[in-house]
Formats: structure tokens, C-alpha cells, sequence
């Protein structure tokens, strides 16, 4: 028998971080990676091993277009028409794109339901001039710690999950049963779904954007009660799309975002490192992962690095 999916506003009571880091706190479960658990997270490096986990920044990533769109580089000089002393000639280039075209972060600010934004803080102070509370900017010092990757794909012996694919908290336990692995307070979780290797095989944007595998919101209690600071997935909404919930919208987005202040990372990459982790049977290893610090914005692009 299938699971009841959640009410969404009652499971936000319930998994809700309000107050839990005083009144005024914009970060959310950021807070958890303490320095204590990044100088931990760094004793997880075994061999120097650097695998990126972004997707390249260029005009054949999965946007579409509409309301986001690939980032579009152009050169504002190239040295060719430059004489100038000595032969010296330089080059620059400017670049256009949403904040969220690749590989990003969703701020604490991104999204937000019945008037207010994680912590209480008020809806309608994201105005046109950017988010007063919440914004990217206050994830600056950066995001590092002890990364865990879950590989679902794997798991189930498929190159990845179809759309549509809703993954419970009971799989999340066999997973992590399989690997071998914990997932603890203060952990940068990754899920690989495998819709990233999809894309890869495809090229496809438009199906790419459609739909896809991810999270069930019953999982927001799942990540709640191990303290997770960070959820990241290799989709673009981490949550199953389309929702559980007819006629509802990114569910998973409100209560992680809004109710639990927990920051998303998207559209990543976990193919070579998945490899690798098969390998060796070691899931677990040093996330890096900072986010531009663009005053008052609501999401950033990263370049989010794993080191074993």
C-alpha cells in the first residue's frame, strides 16, 4: 500500500527550525556545520582525489529558455585590434545569465508561502531590489563540510529513475543500508538520481525540464531528524516533479526552504564521483562549495567540489 502523502502545511509545523538559531538567524541549518565538523569533514580526505560536481557554465547546458536561460559569454576584448607598448595585448569577457541558469544554490529567500520566509521573516521583503532577509549573500563564509552521497540509481540498477519517480524515506534507509553509510547532523547530502546522466545521454532540455525523479515530501522528516544541513540532487528541483499533490507546486520547496530554512543545491553532477564511490565502497568525503556572494540575491551559481 502506498504511503498518505503529508499535508504540507502540518508537516511544515512539525519539521520547522523557527527561533532554533534566535530570532533574527537567516542561514538555517547552515548553522549545523559547525568548525568542529568541517575539521572533522577534512580528516574524510584520503587520497586528494578532486571531482566537480558542477555542470559547465556555457550555452549547451539544460535551460531551455523562458524564464531562465544558459549563460550567454561574450568577449569585450581580445587583443587583436590592441598596440600598445612592448606587444602587450589582453583579453576580457562579460557574461549574461540567471543566477540559477547552472549549478546553484537555492537562498533561504527563493521561495516562501503564507507571507512569510523562513524564521518569520516577512514574504513581502523581497521586493524588486532583491531579498532584505535571507539572501544568498548570508551563506557567504561558505559551504564545507562532510558530503554523503546517496546514489538511488545505482541502488536500483538503472541509469536513472523515469520522471515522476517518487523516492520515500524507506528507500533513503536501504540506501544507505546498502552503502554502508550514515547520514548525520551537519552532512551536505547528495542524491544522485541519475537524471543528470540522462541529459548527458540525451541532450535533450526540453525533457530534461519536464519532469523528473527526486524526493517525496515525506522526506522533509527524514532530513529533519537526522539534522542534514544541506540537500543537493542532480535534477533541477531536487523534489519529484510532477508533485505528489494534484494541483500543488514544489511542496518539498516550501517546507525544506521556508519551514526547515534548508539551503538546496541543484543541477549537479555526481557521475564521475559515483564511479568512484562504487569503486571503493566510500561514500562519504570533503564537499565544498561556496556561493558567490551577490548582495540580497536569491540563489547563486557554485562550483561545488568533492575531495576523497
Amino acid at each position: 500500500m502506498t504511503a498518505a502523502v503529508p499535508d504540507m502545511r502540518e508537516l511544515g509545523r512539525k519539521v520547522r527550525n523557527w527561533g532554533r538559531w534566535g530570532a533574527d538567524d537567516e542561514r538555517g541549518t547552515t548553522n549545523l556545520i559547525t568548525p568542529e565538523r568541517v575539521r572533522d569533514a577534512a580528516r574524510l580526505i584520503r587520497t586528494g582525489q578532486i571531482f566537480e560536481l558542477g555542470i559547465p557554465l556555457d550555452g549547451n547546458g539544460p535551460q531551455p529558455g523562458g524564464s531562465r536561460i544558459n549563460p550567454i559569454r561574450l568577449m569585450s576584448e581580445n587583443g587583436q585590434e590592441q598596440v600598445l607598448p612592448g606587444g602587450f595585448k589582453w583579453a576580457d569577457d562579460y557574461v549574461f545569465m540567471p543566477l540559477q541558469a547552472g549549478s546553484q544554490y537555492d537562498s533561504l529567500a527563493h521561495v516562501h508561502y503564507d507571507e512569510q520566509l523562513y524564521n518569520g521573516h516577512p514574504g513581502d521583503g523581497v521586493t524588486v531590489k532583491g531579498a532584505d532577509k535571507c539572501g544568498i549573500h548570508t551563506q557567504a563564509k561558505g559551504i564545507a563540510g562532510r558530503g554523503v552521497l546517496l546514489d538511488v540509481a545505482r541502488h536500483r540498477g538503472l541509469p536513472w529513475l523515469e520522471s515522476g519517480t517518487a523516492i520515500t524515506p524507506e528507500e533513503l534507509d536501504a540506501v544507505v543500508e546498502a552503502q554502508g553509510v550514515e547520514v548525520g547532523p551537519g552532512d551536505i547530502l547528495l542524491i544522485r538520481t541519475g537524471w543528470h546522466a540522462k541529459f548527458l545521454a540525451e541532450s535533450d532540455s526540453a525533457a530534461y525540464m519536464a519532469g523528473e525523479p527526486g524526493l517525496s515530501l515525506s522526506c522533509a522528516q527524514w532530513l529533519r531528524d537526522r539534522d542534514v544541513a544541506v540537500v543537493g540532487a542532480d535534477n533541477w528541483a531536487v523534489e519529484v516533479i510532477p508533485g505528489e499533490n494534484p494541483g500543488a507546486l514544489f511542496e518539498l520547496h516550501m517546507v525544506l526552504i521556508r519551514d526547515m530554512g534548508m539551503t538546496l543545491a541543484e543541477m549537479l553532477d555526481f557521475e564521475e564521483l559515483s564511479k568512484a564511490c562504487a569503486a571503493d565502497g566510500v561514500y562519504d568525503f570533503f564537499y565544498t562549495g561556496p556561493p558567490l556572494q551577490f548582495t540580497r540575491a536569491v540563489g547563486s551559481p557554485i562550483n561545488p567540489l568533492a575531495i576523497r
